[in-house]
């Protein structure tokens, strides 16, 4: 019975592990999106902007940067695991235009 509890807890943990981690870069890309919108316009509110949303999705905005036009985010999140404590799961992320190609005429 102690084995099955084990390996039940050690599967709960990768697995708490693993949605962490989609979590923390999902939040990423969807700030570095908010962030690089605004990057032309205002690129100090593009970090704020970039803050606000990874609060909102439940993360912590650590570093940003804006250089030109594309954005650079970083993020965190702390979790509580079982028999290890408390650690922290990192994403990052880039967003930025798309280079578009000049046309070649026929």
């Amino acid at each position: 019975m102690g084995l099955l509890m084990a390996v039940a807890t050690a599967f709960a943990t990768v697995g708490s592990v693993r949605v962490a981690r989609h979590h923390v870069n999902n939040a990423a890309d969807l700030s570095a999106l908010a962030a690089a919108r605004l990057a032309l316009f205002d690129p100090e509110g593009a970090c704020v902007r970039a803050a606000e949303l990874a609060a909102q999705n439940g993360v912590q905005l650590t570093r940003c940067e804006i250089n030109d036009e594309v954005a650079d985010v970083w993020t965190a999140l702390s979790i509580s695991l079982p028999v290890v404590g408390t650690r922290t799961v990192t994403g990052r992320s880039r967003a930025g235009p798309a280079e578009v190609s000049p046309r070649q005429e026929q």
